[in-house]
């Protein structure tokens, strides 16, 4: 499987099913758990410089596992805040779980934050939610059988924009953590419209959903959790999502570090942001 979305040689309407509504259930508990320390005056801590982590991730994440585990006690799972994550190296099924993505939107408590579940099977990102608990906001897909957003009690299928010309395309970029390099690509491109807001998956789903076109991440600094509910959204709805140099995501293996960034981007514009991109990662060393 490329990059791309299309429709999967074995996909059945109905298939996944299931695991697309369990895992949105087991989201939004998590999202009140989150909400219910986000209430709080809770401490935090930090796993590496810039990297924070708080009740809120630990808790969740818990409760995450668990559920996962009673669901589907024989899929693999691998969590952010699980010291074990030797199920990555398992073939088959396996969940890649973020309980809090956005921990630094978090801690500003701005909203901007979101549960991330994605299933892989045999290494390809093929079923996925995010849910961002603040506004009850729910992404949910299955590559090639379409991606939905629940919203304020409605749900409504989601596709991803037809704009092709750089110029016109509306960036999504890090509220912490925007670089330079972006700032090349934007020039490059033409971009003169950008929209900052926390967590892969909110990121993600604007593209899903036409309020935005692009994300570029340029940079080693995500893992594979954080990619593989959003890439499966993404894609359900007609988009891309690969790394800088346009591979596909492979999911497995003992590292989980996200070597060489992410592009996500509607179709129609990605051949012709890919060049650019490529080339600024490049630039910084990021790939070959």
């Amino acid at each position: 499987m490329t990059g791309g979305a299309g429709i999967v040689p074995w996909y059945r309407p109905g298939m996944l099913e299931r695991e697309i509504a369990e895992a949105a259930r087991i989201a939004r508990q998590a999202g009140a758990i989150l909400m219910d320390v986000y209430g709080t005056d809770f401490d935090v801590s930090y796993k590496a410089e810039a990297d924070p982590v708080t009740e809120a991730d630990t808790k969740a994440n818990a409760h995450i596992v668990g559920e996962l585990e009673k669901a589907f006690p024989n899929d693999g799972i691998v969590a952010e805040e699980t010291i074990d994550q030797s199920d990555a190296l398992k073939g088959g099924r396996c969940w890649y779980v973020d309980p809090l993505d956005g921990t630094k939107e978090f801690v500003a408590r701005n909203g901007e934050f979101s549960v991330m579940l994605g299933l892989a099977i045999d290494g390809v990102a093929t079923a996925g939610v995010v849910y961002r608990p603040d506004n009850d906001k729910l992404y949910s897909g299955v590559v090639g059988g379409g991606a939905y957003l629940e919203e304020r009690g409605q749900r409504r299928a989601l596709n991803v924009s037809s704009v092709a010309d750089p110029r016109r395309l509306r960036l999504v970029v890090s509220r912490s953590h925007r670089n330079r390099a972006v700032g090349v690509v934007v020039t490059q491109l033409g971009i003169a419209q950008e929209t900052a807001i926390g967590s892969v998956g909110l990121k993600a789903g604007l593209i899903a959903e036409q309020k935005a076109d692009l994300y570029v991440h340029i940079a080693d600094k995500s893992s594979a959790w954080d990619a593989c509910g959003p890439e499966a959204v993404l894609k359900a709805a007609g988009g891309r999502f690969t790394d800088l140099a346009g591979n596909p995501y492979h999911y497995g293996g003992k590292d989980m570090r996200n070597r060489s960034g992410i592009l996500a981007c509607n179709a129609a514009a990605y051949d012709a942001v890919l060049p650019v991109a490529r080339e600024a990662a490049r630039a910084i060393g990021l790939i070959d």
